[in-house]
């Protein structure tokens, strides 16, 4: 039990930035971006396709932000200048990817098991270091991968508040005020969601050497996975600010990985029935808010008629 949901903690922190990618271009640019699908595996297939040609695995991760980064960019063009539905072109690149990706790897699937990845090179330096000694190497990817995800939510924070990602801000919230005020909009809109997908490709590199393989089925729904993560983080800790809701999008991917990891622990399900998990986490996400806002409602409601009633009745005395 425990070592499940210490994998499901590791695997939650990994899943974090793809949620963090997925929270950039659903919130901040109001954008549905299915693009992530594709984007999710372009990650690992370029980061696992240039790890077996023997390249290091730092410049197999950088290169794979670089092919997200671009992937988003197309789905931003073909929106903005293609004037294509943002729905539909996320749908057209996720398609588009689909090929790409099997090119690019290959075949369906690319087996890392015997190949120099992120995490093996991390386990060697622990190790070897002085750090083994005092932490036991089994916490070092955990550690380390909480640390890139903590410093990258920390640069998504420090972007968002820049000119640039204020105007991203506000292409999200009001698209015509902003271009009213000589913004380039387009260019906006292509940059945000080239920037959302280069951190689901970096999630999808990193998944793909932490689990030891690339498939190109492993995109299916991840968009539903991003989306999870950031509804249940965003129910649980709140949206007052930036800061907070980044964290909250963090927690929201850890504790869907935890909350999945419980559910296939029960006797009826199945590794098959994840899809089906994820739906339930997602509607009980969207639903349970409501009905608690719509309790506490009552509640004011009816203590609101009490004290209106104790009113009254208090009047009825005094004149009596």
């Amino acid at each position: 039990m425990l070592t499940a949901l210490f994998g499901s903690l590791e695997s939650g922190i990994i899943y974090a930035l793809m949620a963090l990618g997925v929270y950039l271009s659903f919130r901040i640019l109001d954008f549905p971006d299915l693009t992530v699908d594709g984007s999710f595996v372009t990650g690992a297939a370029v980061a696992a396709s240039m790890l077996i040609n023997g390249i290091h695995p730092v410049i197999a991760t950088l290169s794979a932000i670089v092919a997200g980064f671009l992937a988003g960019c197309i789905t931003g063009i073909l929106h903005t200048k293609g004037k294509i539905n943002p729905l539909l072109s996320g749908i057209l690149m996720m398609i588009a990817l689909y090929s790409i990706n099997l090119r690019i790897m290959g075949r369906a699937n690319v087996p890392l098991l015997n190949e120099e990845t992120f995490f093996t090179q991390l386990r060697s330096f622990w190790e070897s270091s002085a750090i083994g000694s005092v932490i036991p190497v089994f916490w070092a990817a955990l550690i380390v991968m909480a640390m890139i995800t903590l410093i990258i939510k920390f640069l998504v924070d420090a972007f968002l508040k820049t000119e640039i990602g204020l105007a991203i801000r506000a292409t999200g919230d009001n698209k015509r005020m902003i271009r009213s005020l000589s913004a380039n909009t387009d260019r906006l809109t292509i940059l945000g969601l080239g920037l959302s997908n280069a951190l689901v490709a970096l999630s999808g590199a990193f998944v793909a050497q932490y689990s030891g393989f690339s498939d190109i089925g492993a995109g299916v729904g991840m968009i539903v996975i991003g989306l999870a993560s950031v509804i249940i983080g965003e129910a649980l800790f709140g949206t007052k600010t930036i800061v907070r809701t980044t964290f909250a999008v963090i927690g929201g991917a850890i504790i869907y990985r935890i909350v999945v990891a419980l559910a296939l622990r029960v006797e009826f399900l199945e590794t098959g029935d994840m899809k089906l998990i994820t739906a339930v986490i997602v509607i009980f996400a969207l639903v349970m808010p409501k009905i608690i806002e719509n309790m506490k409602e009552k509640k004011r409601r009816k203590q609101r008629q009490i004290s209106q009633f104790e009113s009254v009745q208090e009047d009825g005395e005094r004149l009596a």
